[in-house]
């Protein structure tokens, strides 16, 4: 598949047709001992450790491999017939490993997939798929011309009762959808401050991979990578982009929209974080349109209890005329427009997700994926639209960004609650103000921004370049594969 100028719509739906036929001729593979599926982690911090635990009670599956770029996370690991790397090459080019699971800081993620996949590997690489707009479309094609299967690990797509929820609302049984909402309020402290430093127990040039090798200005290295620009997402692509791909997946969209705006700073405390704690975006979709709201400060400063919006504190709200869906982590409810309760759905937050990706794996079937690479790409990218809106923006008064947002009446009114939170927290608007970020225009097709309204000339670029990346020598994403 061509690749320079991004996939036309045609095309992105042609590559459907197109992975259903590659998956009937994908290879069958010679597996280890007894016919398991070897499996090696790349990146153990707290999600790579889950995934080590649960691979281990899967049945049908050896882990062969363990790779980390940190030494004191690999003590103590090493054990029989279980390879161990700080570089994660050395995983990609044995032939006892089938496939591989990513989960790595974000800016790693699209790089290594095409890497997994040029070496034969299968892939689950952990959400957001992408760093930028243009990765995830990288990391369809290498699925495609490998012919690897490759899952995205969105995982509460493979939960039971948000699947039916969503057919249900689908045919019509809460009337006609109106909008969906991505809630997110989690807890989020400082990550400090301190003087320029790197560290010394580990390879920083190999930790920084595609990123630029600077000093960290954080307290600590692992985690609060998340919250730097050149390693990590916010809590948009972090966390928020699980509920997001909830509220595609119930609205029916597969493409992008075609305008994104976002309002959002880092409030509350300073420190080295550069994403925001605070964050609204809308995801403009001529039918339904879809939102996000990110809080990380409490429900009051000084107070570790968090908010909720509809009951919802992490999950999903999505209205319809005649009622709404609130739920994720274990199913949801359906309720009318009272507030009672309609039809539970339950779930079990996607217990089965990595389950599914090892099934697809043997059968060589990506078909039976149930968040395959093309979903993770587009919710992640949608998030980076999020992103890329603020981090264009300026200091704006809640009354302008109201005013920008008076389209999507449910978007306006988020706005209004958000100021009432941020003054619970103490904090003040007029010295540390909200960013209001431009409208951007998108070509859902290309998948490219077009414009930018009202930003000046050199905003269009600006905007360009931030959702194609850049990389470091040999550890780029590639134009065409």
């Amino acid at each position: 598949m061509a690749a320079g100028k991004g996939c036309s719509r045609r095309a992105f739906l042609q590559a459907g047709a197109v992975g259903l036929s590659a998956a009937l001729l994908l290879p069958r593979r010679a597996w280890g001992a007894n016919g398991d599926v070897r499996v090696a982690v790349i990146g153990c911090g707290n999600m790579g450790g889950g995934h080590v635990k649960h691979l281990a009670q899967l049945p049908g599956v050896r882990l062969a491999g363990l790779c980390d770029v940190d030494p004191e996370r690999l003590k103590g690991k090493a054990s029989e017939g279980v390879f161990t790397a700080n570089d994660p090459r050395r995983i990609l080019e044995r032939n006892d490993v089938d496939a591989v699971v990513i989960a790595t800081p974000d800016h790693w993620h699209a790089t290594l997939t095409v890497w997994a996949c040029q070496a034969g590997k299968d892939v689950y690489v952990q959400k957001p798929v992408s760093h930028n707009i243009r990765e995830g479309r990288r990391m369809i094609e290498a699925g495609l011309k490998y012919k690897r299967v490759v899952q995205a690990g969105t995982q509460y797509r493979s939960d039971e009762g948000l699947r039916q929820a969503a057919a249900d609302i689908q045919a019509g049984q809460l009337g006609k959808p109106l909008w969906g909402k991505a809630v997110w309020y989690e807890l989020r402290g400082s990550i400090g401050i301190k003087d320029p430093w790197m560290p010394a127990h580990l390879d920083y040039d190999l930790y920084c991979g595609p990123a630029p090798v600077e000093p960290l200005r954080r307290n600590q290295l692992h985690y609060d990578w998340h919250w730097v620009w050149s390693t990590g997402t916010g809590d948009l692509g972090n966390s928020g982009v699980h509920a997001f791909d909830i509220c595609r997946m119930i609205a029916g969209h597969r493409t992008l929209p075609p305008r994104a705006i976002a309002a959002g700073a880092r409030l509350g405390y300073e420190d080295a974080g550069e994403t925001p704690n605070t964050h609204l975006a809308v995801l403009a979709y001529d039918s339904v349109p879809l939102f996000i709201e990110i809080r990380n400060l409490p429900l009051k400063k000084g107070m570790k209890a968090m908010g909720h919006f509809r009951g919802v504190q992490e999950g999903v709200v999505f209205q319809c005329e005649g009622g709404y869906f609130a739920g994720l982590r274990a199913g949801g409810w359906t309720y009318d427009n009272d507030g009672k309760k309609i039809k539970q759905y339950k779930g079990d937050g996607g217990a089965q997700h990595m389950a599914n990706f090892l099934n697809a794996v043997r059968e060589r079937k990506p078909e039976i994926l149930n968040a395959p690479i093309q979903e993770g790409h587009v919710s992640s990218a949608c998030c980076h639209l999020g992103n890329l809106s603020c981090r264009l923006g300026a200091g704006a008064p809640p009354e302008a960004i109201r005013e920008a947002l008076k389209a999507h009446p449910e978007a306006a009114e988020t706005v209004d609650r958000l100021k009432e939170h941020l003054a619970a927290n103490e904090v003040d608007l007029a010295r540390t103000p909200l960013k209001l970020g431009p409208w951007l225009k998108i070509d859902a097709d290309r998948e490219e921004i077009v414009g930018v309204e009202g930003g000046m000339p050199e905003a269009l670029t600006q905007a360009r370049t931030l959702a194609r990346g850049t990389y470091r020598k040999g550890f780029e994403v590639p134009d065409s594969l």
